[in-house]
């Protein structure tokens, strides 16, 4: 399968330290990642590199067949959907939600004087609808809730058909009815076989939606292990990840983990 994102020796250092340290990594367009560890491990680093947020300090990232440092960013950011609460910040909170979803045509937050196609409304407002936003499409980003507003912001990163998506730890903060009717929606974009490939950032096993392929455990800036989620995802390297004994449980293709009994 063609990849779509590669890591080869990449270093992300800032003053002595390095924030990624040698990482290795390939994801190809029929995957889709969950990027697990600890505060501090690098896991939106990561992220901000596959975003073209952020150069390497060494090593080379390839993205979509471009090497950063030897392409037009601005270019290629829109080949690749973003999504993360530090962008959710940036939105107008007078915006509404159909133009929230509707200015990732041009790449911008907040509407001012772009002249937008009947086209482009009608994709957003299918967009907003598979996302199940439609009956909010007139409300304002500022009046919505948590995990509203963390919907509209996955809609906004899949309006214009990237060939990459990124979700930076899209159901944290949410209560448990909202978590769980985000990552539902997850699994169904992720079994769809016209879905780009897809990094997601979280920091619990019980947030990985069903049909995720693959995961990356990161500690202190390191790979403790990556592969198949099946086979990679297991206690003794969770125990590794995050430095404690973990017990880790699966069922109907949903994970969670505890600490082990003393």
């Amino acid at each position: 399968m063609p990849q779509v994102l590669e890591f080869a020796d990449v270093v992300v250092r800032r003053n002595t330290r390095n924030i990624i340290d040698h990482i290795d990594w390939t994801v190809t367009d029929d995957q889709r990642w969950v990027v697990l560890g600890p505060n501090g491990a690098g896991k939106t680093t990561i992220l901000q590199l596959a975003a073209t947020l952020l150069h390497p300090t060494s090593g080379e990232v390839t993205i979509l067949d471009e090497r950063l440092g030897r392409t037009d960013v601005f270019e290629l950011r829109p080949r690749i959907g973003f999504a993360s609460s530090a962008m959710a910040r940036r939105v107008p909170p007078e915006e509404t939600v159909l133009d929230v979803v509707l200015t990732a045509a041009f790449s911008v937050l907040g509407r001012w004087n772009e002249e937008y196609e009947s086209i482009d409304e009608r994709r957003a407002r299918r967009v907003l609808a598979a996302w199940k936003l439609e009956h909010l499409a007139e409300r304002t980003f500022g009046t919505l809730s948590d995990g509203e507003q963390k919907r509209v912001q996955i809609a906004r990163a899949v309006m214009t058909d990237p060939e990459l998506l990124l979700l930076d730890e899209p159901s944290a903060s949410l209560d448990l009815g909202a978590r769980e009717e985000l990552l539902q929606l997850l699994s169904g974009y992720a079994s769809e076989p016209t879905t780009p490939a897809m990094v997601m950032v979280t920091h619990h096993v019980e947030e990985i939606p069903v049909g995720f392929t693959h995961v990356l455990l990161l500690g202190d800036g390191e790979v403790v292990a990556q592969g198949p989620l099946a086979e990679t995802l297991t206690a003794e390297a969770l125990t590794r990840t995050f430095g404690i004994e973990i017990v880790l449980s699966e069922a109907d293709g949903r994970y969670a983990a505890r600490a082990a009994s003393v």
